[in-house]
């Protein structure tokens, strides 16, 4: 499970190092690819297997469900962990996300997001009603 929060900085080669909390779970070979809200997803070998075998099974009648597998799947790349545990981030998805220089990891639960800096402060500056939120929760079970 990943959990926390960390911020850290791209280097002069695009890549950045990985939280050694989040190494832990993560293993060596990983999958990293576009996520919602303009973040990245990065998610173990092993999750992205179970990932893949859902998405495989939604309907290719269905337009939104073909729109989403293409979206996920054109923006994943398989990465590994170099010997100081970098990644290097593709360019295409450092642009998708906007990420600049500056980024915040967090793990979420069974993931990893990567947020440019400001657009996490810009996610949580937002007049989000959690107490709201969680009632919405409750009500599917949560």
């Amino acid at each position: 499970m990943f959990i926390g929060e960390y911020q850290h900085a791209l280097d002069n080669k695009n890549r950045i190092i990985i939280p050694s909390k989040f190494r832990e779970n993560l293993g060596e070979k990983f999958v990293m690819t576009k996520g919602l809200d303009n973040c990245l997803y990065i998610y173990p070998m092993e999750e992205w297997t179970v990932l893949e075998g859902k998405l495989k099974n939604l309907p290719l009648t269905s337009k939104d469900a073909r729109a989403f597998v293409r979206f996920f799947f054109s923006g994943a790349h398989e990465l590994e962990l170099d010997k100081q545990g970098r990644a290097l981030i593709p360019q295409n998805l450092l642009e998708y996300a906007n990420i600049i220089k500056e980024i915040v990891s967090i793990g979420v639960s069974t993931r990893i997001e990567l947020w440019g800096k400001e657009k996490w402060q810009a996610y949580n500056e937002q007049n989000m009603d959690f107490d709201e939120i969680a009632e919405k929760m409750s009500e599917l079970g949560i």
